[in-house]
């Protein structure tokens, strides 16, 4: 299926590029089903994406279409195959607002630039909201036209039974779910008729020569101005300060006055509501990605959200008398379980290499020792045939030989299987470091596609840094 996927890629870039693409490589999944590569070839680079719900891609192909005609910084759709499941867009790069955040914020210090990064995009916010969605054909939402009731519903009962459930808080059902039918109409009481982003947070804005960009707005239908903002102010692992979320909370509504008139104490006790409801969807998506998923990285997010429910349970009032919620809320700022998951991501630095036998194993500079060298020799070697002699192990071709006719990817899930035992104990007893080695004759082919392997493979499941080094490509 892999293999399926990457050809309609590599064929739909090389038709629209004109040129033969040089190599292929999957970037790591995210909270979505989508998966991403980048195609780069002699002249010209482009995301590939693959994602089997057509709809979605629908949705999003029409939205970037149409916000880029009134230009606004989204990227650009360069070709589509749609039987296929399968588009190009413009590569932005690899810094998201989040990995910015995560370099400048530090010592509960949040800097100047990095305020003025956040009040870039919050500018731009209501471009989408107001401008953007005055002639947006709503038609191509997905899955629905507007964040009505059903769709707070589906958030609501989303909360209910992937977190609530799954960390075993208990609830009476049928009060609950009398508070969501009151609390979703309230909600609904303010205006709803702007374009919502739906998640509009810190890992979907890209940031390029300083200047924010926006991605992942599929999911974008008619509701509140309320709900987006929120999503950005309070997306959980970017702990932004309170007080700094007041003052880019003013920002937007300075932002959005510039536009349409605005009551701003009504807007501000709608926000509240607002700002529950994305907290606990976003505590679902914990739930199910964590609990059920068993990825380990959603659950450490949880004790951020916990802290942002903890500042609403202890200073925000909504008037709509929603007993059982706020019970509820409270046990889970109040569970002994959910404050044993760790608030700051691993220390675990994982050190991938290739390399060539016929020259050493890469030193260990951690100074730990240890660490695995998995010989890829006994896999048939692409190399011995002269039309991959000039290629390397992330090159389609190269790939698409392995693949087809070798057993690599047999040897990989016993790789994937070893290392990630070290990985869960190195976690656990806050180890800093494991190193990968993987050799071969030249350090070209197989050892490279196996550690571009195990890269993505650890990335998918893992909140580690990864470092991947090709001793003797980088040495060429």
């Amino acid at each position: 299926m892999e293999l399926y996927k990457e050809n309609h890629l590599i064929r739909l870039f090389e038709g629209w590029a004109a040129e033969s693409a040089r190599s292929i490589s999957a970037l790591p999944l995210s909270g979505s089903y989508r998966e991403y590569y980048r195609i780069t070839g002699e002249k010209r680079t482009a995301l590939g994406v693959f994602n089997p719900d057509r709809k979605e891609n629908t949705a999003f192909i029409e939205f970037a279409r149409h916000f880029r005609a009134i230009g606004l910084n989204v990227p650009e759709i360069y070709a589509e195959e749609a039987k296929n499941n399968v588009y190009l867009i413009e590569d932005l790069g690899d810094l998201t607002l989040y990995a910015y955040l995560t370099q400048v914020y530090q010592n509960g210090i949040f800097p100047k630039n990095l305020i003025e990064v956040y009040k870039k995009t919050i500018a731009q916010l209501p471009r989408f909201q107001i401008l953007a969605g005055k002639d947006l054909n709503y038609n191509y939402c997905y899955p629905r036209a507007s964040f009505d009731k059903r769709s707070m519903m589906w958030d609501l009962n989303y909360f209910k039974y992937y977190f609530l459930k799954l960390a075993k808080v208990n609830y009476d059902e049928q009060e609950l779910e009398d508070d969501f039918q009151k609390f979703s109409d309230y909600l609904l009481q303010t205006d709803c008729n702007y374009f919502l982003y739906r998640d509009f947070q810190s890992r979907n804005i890209m940031l390029v020569h300083g200047e924010p960009y926006f991605i992942d707005f599929q999911g974008g239908r008619k509701g509140a101005l309320q709900y987006d903002i929120a999503s950005l102010l309070y997306d959980a692992k970017a702990d932004i300060p309170q007080h700094i979320r007041n003052v880019l909370l003013q920002e937007y509504i300075r932002q959005v006055g510039q536009l349409v008139n605005i009551d701003e104490k009504s807007f501000t006790e709608y926000y509240w509501g607002y700002v529950l409801i994305r907290i606990m969807q976003a505590m679902g998506s914990y739930g199910f990605r964590g609990f059920y998923e068993k990825k380990e990285h959603f659950l450490r997010s949880i004790p951020f959200a916990i802290a942002n429910l903890n500042y609403i349970l202890n200073t925000v009032t909504l008037p709509v008398e929603i007993p059982t919620l706020w019970k509820v809320l409270n046990r889970i700022a109040d569970s002994p379980q959910l404050k044993t998951f760790q608030k700051t991501p691993s220390s675990l630095k994982v050190t991938i290499n290739s390399f060539a036998y016929k020259k050493n194993i890469p030193a260990d500079t951690s100074g730990n020792g240890g660490g695995f060298v998995f010989d890829c020799r006994a896999i048939l070697n692409p190399g011995r045939y002269e039309k991959y002699k000039t290629l390397d192990g992330r090159h389609p071709a190269v790939i698409r030989f392995l693949k087809e006719e070798t057993d690599i990817d047999e040897f990989m899930s016993h790789v994937f299987a070893l290392v990630e035992r070290s990985v869960n104990d190195y976690i656990e007893r806050k180890f800093t470091s494991l190193v990968v080695n993987f050799g071969c004759t030249g350090g070209q082919h197989r050892s490279v596609f196996c550690a571009e392997e195990l890269s993505r493979y650890l990335m998918s499941k893992y909140d580690v840094r990864i470092e991947l080094h090709h001793t003797e490509l980088e040495n060429m």
